[in-house]
């Protein structure tokens, strides 16, 4: 096992640099760029023809693009993901100002998705055609519908604007200095509605997958010989249909996480939360090429570390899996 997931690290280095040449080249090639404002005769950027010049000398924009991608993925290898166009702070720096809110929305996200969707898709499976199953199965395909915009603007008016029971925007109440409890519960109230979209958007594709995979496993034949061995209905479900199902599953979790961080660029813009979702449509607006550089990479990286985690899941969950 551990000569399989170094042979696929070493695979994925080839892998993020070919991401990372296309997402260069398509940034680039992009209308508009950082100095559009000031290039514009009629915008409020008023700057003479010299000093756009020294503008794009020191942003590199007058190089050749091979040569821009060259200057960036050697200050990367050394460690340095550029300056901010906009701010003139590291691109680091800045990611890991706005990551902290993103962790915590997307995890959260993830362990309500969790345990919403493998108990309901469980027990749709198990009640074929029910009224439960009915019920599951409209829902989940409602919420595989609804545009998560959509969802977060129908949160904010139900209530927010027409019952006033939670905040509208942020992770906290600027206006308030709360601690301790308190400020546990101030948080918790800001946090209810963008991971309940998260959530809810995530749940309902999951349940899909949990409950086809298990409508599969139930019909096998090994399902019939542990219930005519006297194996109660739960028993049997959670002994042996469960883990099986899991397999197939697990390939759909290990992009949920991905997902729900890229998902979260919609919802921290409508709630205004300060995380990375929220910087990458900032810095999208202003064509600020190594911020966004930086959260794509990460973003890339992310999809390929969690496929590696699926792989390493499908041997424990299936002892028949070797890797080599």
């Amino acid at each position: 096992m551990s000569h399989y997931v170094i042979r696929r690290a070493l695979q994925a280095i080839p892998l993020l640099i070919g991401i990372s040449v296309i997402v260069f080249v398509l940034l680039q090639m992009t209308p508009g760029g950082p100095l559009a404002i000031a290039e514009n005769p009629g915008g409020s950027g008023r700057v003479t023809q010299e000093q756009l010049e020294r503008l794009r000398a020191k942003y590199g924009l007058d190089d050749p693009l091979y040569m821009r991608y060259l200057h960036w993925a050697g200050d990367l290898v050394r460690g340095d993901w550029g300056t901010s166009f906009n701010t003139g702070q590291p691109v680091l720096a800045m990611i890991g100002e706005r990551i902290p809110a993103t962790l915590l929305l997307t995890g959260l996200a993830f362990l309500v998705t969790l345990i919403l969707a493998f108990p309901i898709g469980i027990i749709s499976a198990a009640r074929q055609y029910s009224l439960f199953d009915y019920i599951a199965t409209t829902a989940a395909f409602l919420g595989i519908a609804v545009p998560s915009f959509w969802l977060a603007l129908m949160f904010l008016y139900v209530f927010t604007f027409s019952l006033g029971w939670l905040p509208a925007v942020g992770l906290g109440d600027p206006r308030q200095q709360y601690e301790g409890f308190a400020a546990v519960v101030d948080r918790a109230r800001h946090l209810i509605m963008p991971v309940g979209v998260l959530a809810l958007v995530s749940t309902a594709s999951l349940t899909r997958y949990v409950r086809a995979a298990m409508l599969d496993v139930l019909g096998q034949d090994y399902m019939r010989t542990a219930r005519g061995k006297g194996l109660t209905e739960r028993a049997a479900l959670m002994r042996h249909a469960l883990k099986n199902a899991a397999i197939p599953v697990v390939t759909i979790l290990a992009l949920e996480i991905p997902d729900l961080f890229i998902g979260s660029v919609i919802v921290e813009s409508i709630f205004a939360i300060s995380g990375m979702g929220r910087l990458f449509v900032e810095s999208a607006d202003l064509r600020d090429y190594p911020v966004l550089m930086g959260i794509l990479l990460i973003a890339s990286f992310l999809v390929i570390l969690f496929n590696l985690i699926a792989d390493i899941l499908y041997s424990r969950l299936d002892p028949r899996i070797r890797y080599r």
